[in-house]
């Protein structure tokens, strides 16, 4: 009965889309979308003004993991992840002496490993986020500002010891801003530890090892696993390196097939709108068609590029990309480690180009409320890594890489 109310509502979402745009004709070209597959998922979220949309998009990956499991909807807790994930991090930096980056971002593995070493809870068992210091959301200026030189300070001291004090100090900054992690609370009238509610629903140390990364780059062979050279993936955690081809095939064989996908890459590209879309621009056909050459192109205002390629809308050039594309935009600095998203379904516009559906954290904004369509040329070419679930791999593929 559940999955019939979702895809009534998927239903009269999709029609809601196109009688908008009906009504709002004034752009021809805007996309009509058609649901090829879309795939149940929890609620819109804010991560507001804090680095956290790997926390937000990898636990909106597990709760759809948790719904498509038991058909039960859970909103899982970012301030515990990050009240963990800081301190870790920290140690790390201590550690090595202040050698590598302390800083808000971080990987899908962060929750991953912070859900299988620590458990998880739910949203209402710490306080609201924001809440510690007056605000409804997240706001992590002043909380970092004060963080950051306490743990370089630590990590740079000439002491030849270290107390165990520091971190009690460090512990305290996070229980300020982030609220206390409970050792024990109760949900829906039963009692818990974070690590016993893991496992009640069912996300235990076993179910995590069911999920798996995949990249594609040359720098290393392919069908082996690397720990991808970007400051955030600061745990070092191995991703399986595969053909450019494959990173689509995966991803569609998991909506296909019921699953989401873990996605982190770079939305930083002129291509990425704020108003919900994404393509991979062809910067060369584009300036041929705003009627200049490249360089007077380049140099446009943000907002004149912004208005041209929305006038365009669905027939806004696209780049294929390659292979080696992929690597030189990665080794030149191009292809960065920007956000992390939710892929949890397929459509098409009225040119039949496909679009992968995207689940964002910056709350209901943008013309599809939270949801960003982002053509599959476009998150090929942007890919940095995705998590997915093992059974969600194609089987030749999972036969190369062994699992």
């Amino acid at each position: 009965m559940k999955r019939t109310i979702l895809a009534a509502l998927a239903v009269v979402l999709t029609l809601s889309a196109g009688a908008a745009e009906k009504k709002d004709s004034v752009n021809p070209n805007k996309p009509v979308f058609t649901v090829i597959k879309q795939n149940p998922i929890t609620s819109i979220k804010n991560q507001n003004r804090s680095g956290t949309c790997w926390d937000f998009s990898t636990l909106s990956f597990f709760e759809a993991e948790i719904l498509k499991n038991t058909g039960k909807t859970y909103d899982l807790c970012e301030a515990f992840v990050a009240n963990k994930t800081y301190m870790d991090r920290a140690i790390q930096v201590v550690r090595l002496h202040g050698d590598c980056q302390f800083a808000e971002g971080g990987s899908c593995y962060d929750p991953l490993y912070c859900i299988q070493h620590y458990g998880i809870v739910p949203e209402t068992a710490m306080p609201k986020a924001g809440s510690q210091y007056g605000d409804s959301l997240f706001n992590f200026n002043e909380f970092f500002k004060v963080m950051t030189p306490y743990v370089e300070a630590v990590a740079k001291s000439n002491a030849t010891k270290l107390s165990p004090a520091w971190k009690n100090g460090l512990q305290g900054i996070l229980d300020s801003y982030l609220g206390k992690v409970p050792a024990t609370f109760t949900y829906q009238g039963k009692s818990y530890t974070p690590k016993s509610f893991a496992a009640a629903i069912g996300l235990d140390s076993a179910a995590c090892n069911n999920y798996v990364s995949f990249t594609s780059y040359t720098h290393h062979p392919f069908w082996t696993s690397f720990a991808v050279e970007v400051q955030d993936n600061w745990r070092n955690p191995l991703t399986w390196n595969v053909p450019i081809d494959d990173l689509s095939k995966i991803i569609d064989n998991a909506i296909m097939n019921g699953y989401t996908v873990a996605w982190g890459g770079d939305v930083s590209e002129d291509g990425f709108t704020r108003q919900g879309l994404a393509y991979m621009i062809d910067t060369k056909k584009l300036a041929s068609l705003e009627g200049s050459d490249m360089a007077h192109w380049l140099k446009l205002a943000p907002a004149k590029k912004k208005n041209f390629v929305d006038s365009l809308g669905v027939n806004v050039p696209e780049v294929v990309p390659t292979q080696k594309m992929r690597q030189e935009r990665y080794d030149d600095w191009e292809l960065t480690d920007d956000h992390g998203m939710l892929i949890y379904g397929i459509a098409k516009d009225q040119n039949g180009k496909e679009y992968y559906m995207v689940k964002n954290s910056w709350g209901e904004t943008g013309d599809y409320k939270g949801i960003w369509y982002m053509t599959k040329n476009f998150i090929v070419a942007n890919t940095m890594d995705f998590m997915v679930n093992k059974n969600a791999v194609p089987k030749d593929i999972r036969k190369k890489c062994g699992f």
